[in-house]
Formats: C-alpha cells, sequence, structure tokens
C-alpha cells in the first residue's frame, strides 16, 4: 500500500526501530538447535539460593558443555538476570560478573527439573518456567543476535 501523502515514507524510514534484545534470544535459541527440553512448562523452580526476579534466565551448565562463551554473550544481550547454575560437581567456568551456584544442591536442582541436556537455558517468569532449550549451540547461532 502506497503512503497517504508524499514523505510518509521518509518519515517513517527515521523512526529508531531497534529489535528488542528477548525476542531476538528467542528467536536464536529457536533457530540454533537447541532442542526442545523434558523441562515442563509453567513447573515452579526446584528451591534454590537467590531471589527471584519478575522474570529471569537460568542457565544450567556442566564442564562437558565446551566453549559455551558465545551462549553467554547472547544470553547477557537479553538485558535479563542470569542465574548460572554449574551442576554435575566439576567446575567450570561463568563469565565475569556471574557467581555460578555449585555443588550437589546445584546438581539436585537441575535434575529435579529433569534437564536431559547440557546447557539448558530456562525463561522464568515469577518463579515458573516459561520457555527452555537444551543442546548445543554454535559461534555461528550467536551471529544471528547482532
Amino acid at each position: 500500500m502506497l503512503p497517504a501523502y508524499p514523505g510518509a515514507m521518509t518519515r517513517l524510514s527515521r523512526l529508531p526501530i531497534r529489535p528488542a534484545p528477548l525476542t531476538l534470544l528467542l528467536l536464536a535459541l529457536g533457530a540454533s538447535g537447541m532442542g526442545g527440553a523434558r523441562v515442563r512448562l509453567g513447573e515452579v523452580l526446584p528451591p534454590h539460593p537467590w531471589t527471584d526476579s519478575e522474570r529471569e534466565l537460568v542457565v544450567l551448565y556442566s564442564h562437558d558443555c565446551g566453549d559455551i562463551g558465545p551462549l553467554w554473550g547472547v544470553l547477557e544481550g537479553a538485558g535479563l538476570p542470569i542465574r548460572a547454575v554449574n551442576a554435575e560437581d566439576q567446575a567450570a567456568p561463568a563469565p565475569a560478573g556471574l557467581t555460578p551456584w555449585r555443588g550437589e544442591e546445584a546438581t539436585a536442582f537441575s535434575r529435579a527439573l529433569k534437564v536431559s541436556e547440557y546447557p539448558a537455558v530456562l525463561l522464568v517468569q515469577s518463579g515458573r518456567v516459561l520457555n527452555a532449550w537444551e543442546g548445543t549451540f554454535g559461534v555461528q547461532d550467536a551471529g544471528d543476535l547482532k
């Protein structure tokens, strides 16, 4: 459809339209090959040591994940609080500024959620799992968000 008056397209093209980081995150995770999770949507998170935020990302990972640096970068770009859960009793690093929860309780937390593959990313709203992804995340997938 053509604009109602000349110059309308010019004005519209100057609008500062920026993609929403959370939307891009959801699209990238969905298209990245991270498969659907066994984690039940709507499930309340098991007991954990942090204070819940309205909306947050919970990242469950282990030392077997390999280099998940690009995934961390994408998640940090979403602008939501990130809770790092280093499960399976062997320490693996998290980005600067994040203190991962480790140990038997972190592993029990992950298993109570029925995570089948690491890394797993949970989008949590008001303490309930809103969406979940499990699996691998390649460097090429992170570029989709830039």
